[in-house]
């Protein structure tokens, strides 16, 4: 593949090199191998689970901690809110009230989602909002017929010259309706982080967002962050990053030959979230909380979801106590006993499946071993029963080289060709809610470079559109799949109050998304 000078120069401009964009186009000719899953992880093979009592200690272990280590909430947050609204977008274009009651459309487009929606749409948290509006742009509207009403309720929502909706980052989307205000999924973000993010009484968070948004964030934080402050007894220290665009790639024609747009100009996509290894490797902490930014609940129940947080922080520290004195043992004199007390450590904690040749290898073998497995970065990742959610869940898998070991595999990595794969995939009991508590440094406080625990051969490829154009994408392994392969990994199951992302605008009518007025 031969590029033009203007290429060359379009790809340094966005700091990536001509042979980097080549392995990518190579990606896409050779194809991204399926992964090998050996069996699911379940509660007793590959998942841990606590009864009360443990759990209650893990908490206590870790507010006794907390304030004596350093502590980041991270939160991928560049996401836009146009997904959520997909079904409206369908109803607008396909419905008109002067045609047809909307009853009739209803019934006849068998959609049973716009029929929640409407049934519920004084409960949404925006409700309030759009009515205002309406009564501003339509003096006529409290005549109006419902059917004209309800249609002009979602035009207003979702129009690009009124409220918008769909284009608002969704951190920044009215989330949930209190008595006397709407707060975002940012906000919420605030507030929960005081519960278990916080040591000293400060909390640091950190958002990745998109550079076009980033002034929108940090306008709310200005309006609202004395107020959470006061309210929490919390001092919070916000940061923010954007996806870098170093980690973009090429976009392609279903033949594999970069793709041009109008101008000629090279084609390149954000590559999903595990691009933003990068902006985590970047973060100095002990103890990093990753949580997405839809997974917000009211504050009825954000106790509950502290709980487990705080009993996965509890285990992190726990087990990495461990891990600091047989990294400390393995640097300086360490006896035969003490060798076989790290590998069943290593085998009967941390899940490590040792390599077929280890009994094999002398003392000094054995002790270079041992000390390469525990010299990762951990990840304690909770894990909630299979309600059909689409997305990923934790398996063991087998590598190229025979490796067992514990990940996080999305459906797209499974060839769903090979029955004995999709069985294994049947029998999945839990799913990854993404709720995980992440220790980055060694004993000696070193921080692990991140970008070399990646499994580059977990990348996604994927069929897109643009300008009616069908292309494939190239997405990086995912953050929480194969850029963290190599990390050591603890699964822990954890109750589905802990679950709660707005994937569709009806999400927002769920439990855990109303308020109880008592």
């Amino acid at each position: 593949m031969n590029f033009t000078k203007e290429d060359i120069k379009q790809i340094e401009k966005k700091g990536l090199t001509v042979d980097k964009v080549l392995s990518q186009l190579e990606l896409f000719k050779k194809g991204i191998p399926f992964v090998n899953l050996k069996s699911a992880a379940t509660v007793g093979d590959g998942i841990w689970s606590f009864n009360e009592e443990d759990i209650n200690e893990l908490i206590t272990l870790y507010n006794s901690k907390k304030d004596n280590v350093s502590i980041v909430k991270f939160v991928p947050a560049s996401g836009a809110a146009t997904r959520m609204f997909k079904a409206l977008f369908q109803f607008l274009e396909g419905y008109n009230p002067k045609n047809k009651p909307l009853e009739a459309y209803l019934k006849n487009s068998n959609n049973k989602e716009l029929a929640i929606f409407f049934e519920g749409l004084n409960k949404l948290p925006f409700f309030n909002e759009v009515i205002l509006k309406l009564n501003d742009t339509h003096s006529n509207y409290n005549t109006l017929s419902s059917d004209e009403q309800q249609w002009l309720f979602v035009k207003t929502m979702l129009d690009k010259n009124l409220l918008n909706f769909s284009s608002s980052p969704k951190g920044l989307l009215p989330f949930h309706q209190y008595k006397n205000y709407v707060l975002t999924a940012f906000e919420e973000h605030l507030f929960e982080a005081a519960k278990y993010a916080s040591s000293k009484n400060e909390a640091d968070l950190h958002f990745t967002v998109s550079k076009t948004h980033q002034q929108k964030f940090s306008k709310k934080i200005n309006t609202v962050k004395d107020v959470i402050e006061h309210s929490t007894l919390t001092k919070f220290n916000i940061s923010f990053s954007y996806q870098k665009q170093a980690t973009d790639t090429i976009a392609v024609t279903l033949s594999n030959e970069p793709l041009r747009d109008k101008n000629k100009k090279l084609v390149f996509r954000p590559s999903g979230h595990g691009a933003l290894i990068e902006n985590l490797n970047n973060i100095d902490a002990d103890v990093i909380f990753i949580k997405n930014i839809d997974n917000v609940v009211v504050s009825n129940y954000v106790d509950e979801v502290a709980k487990y947080k705080k009993m996965l922080g509890g285990i992190l520290l726990k087990i990495q106590e461990n891990i600091f004195n047989y990294q400390h043992i393995l640097d300086t004199k360490v006896s035969n006993e003490q060798l076989i007390e790290i590998t069943n450590f290593l085998t009967q904690k941390l899940n490590i499946v040792l390599n077929y040749n280890f009994n094999n290898l002398n003392f000094q073998e054995k002790k270079t071993y041992l000390k390469s497995q525990l010299n990762k970065p951990i990840r304690v990742c909770g894990m909630v029963k299979n309600q059909g959610e689409p997305g990923g869940g934790p398996f063991w898998v087998k590598d190229a080289s025979a490796t067992v070991s514990l990940q996080i595999v999305e459906s797209a990595q499974i060839d769903k060709n090979d029955p004995q794969q999709i069985e294994i995939l049947k029998n999945a009991t839990h799913f990854n809610p993404v709720d995980l508590v992440c220790g980055v440094k060694n004993y000696k406080g070193e921080k692990y470079d991140l970008t070399k625990f990646i499994d580059k051969n977990t990348a996604f490829i994927t069929t897109k559109t643009k300008s009616g154009k069908d292309l494939k994408a190239l997405e990086l392994p995912g953050l929480w799949n194969g850029s963290m392969a190599y990390w050591n990994t603890i699964f822990v199951e954890v109750p589905l109050i802990t679950f709660n992302p707005i994937k569709t605008v009806n999400d927002l009518l769920k439990e855990t998304h109303q308020v109880k007025i008592n």
